[in-house]
């Protein structure tokens, strides 16, 4: 039986595409998501099999949902869409499928086919747009933060946290994703930096030393990483 995850914004698109692929009797829909936040930790949690993707949705795309998901975690996609204008787009970040809205069943009967010769494989890392924002969760919102705001990140047994200067956000994304698509630095095992946003090092003894940003905001730096963080400062 194939895992899949659909997401899709539009709800009536999400249930009928979720409806067809019980139908063909090899898919096993374990999520269906109303946008591409609330995939993450979807994703994360069901590590599907396929990942049936709605292209344009609010705050963030299908195509900037690949960026926002570590390596790993990261499925065989199928893209959807009423547009076929992303058509070229998708199969460059190495889609498995390109279905148009309304999905008919036996087109799509003909992509679970595919599915099942287990050829599928993710969408290459390298393909994947570069972050701009990072989506953070609110009590009843998504805050779409801006690189240039952000101070630091820091993770916890709580989570991933963004902090910029009026406070900190948290996001279901991973320090690895944004380490290596947000261009952040990372100074210790649980925390990255804006290197644009530091202004001081304050070497310390042998427990490492701590970097101050604009802020104020006081950030520790492991002794292991206190060269690469001097390399990209020029110092």
């Amino acid at each position: 039986m194939i895992r899949a995850v659909v997401v899709d914004d539009e709800v009536n698109a999400r249930e009928e595409l979720a409806a067809l692929l019980r139908e063909t009797g090899a898919v096993e829909v374990v999520a269906t998501c109303a946008d591409a936040v609330a995939a993450i930790p979807a994703i994360r949690r069901e590590r599907p099999d396929v990942l049936f993707l709605d292209v344009q949705m609010p705050a963030v795309s299908g195509f900037e949902l690949l960026s926002l998901l570590d390596p790993d975690e990261l499925p065989p996609v199928v893209f959807v869409t009423a547009h076929d204008a992303f058509a070229v787009k998708a199969f460059e970040a190495n889609a498995v499928d390109y279905l148009l809205k309304p999905v008919e069943a036996e087109r799509l009967a003909r992509t679970v086919e595919r599915l099942k010769l287990g050829q599928a494989r993710p969408p290459p890392a390298a393909l994947a747009p570069a972050i701009r924002r990072i989506p953070c969760q609110g009590t009843r919102s998504i805050r779409l933060v801006d690189l240039d705001e952000i101070e630091s990140v820091r993770s916890s047994e709580a989570g991933v946290y963004v902090v910029t200067a009026g406070g900190e956000h948290f996001t279901d994304l991973t320090l690895r994703v944004l380490e290596e698509r947000a261009g952040f630095l990372r100074v210790h095992k649980q925390h990255l930096v804006n290197v644009e946003r530091v202004v001081e090092i304050l070497f310390g003894d042998e427990d490492g030393s701590t970097v101050r940003t604009r802020s104020g905001l006081s950030v520790p730096v492991s002794r292991r990483y206190l060269p690469l963080l001097k390399q990209r400062l020029g110092l």
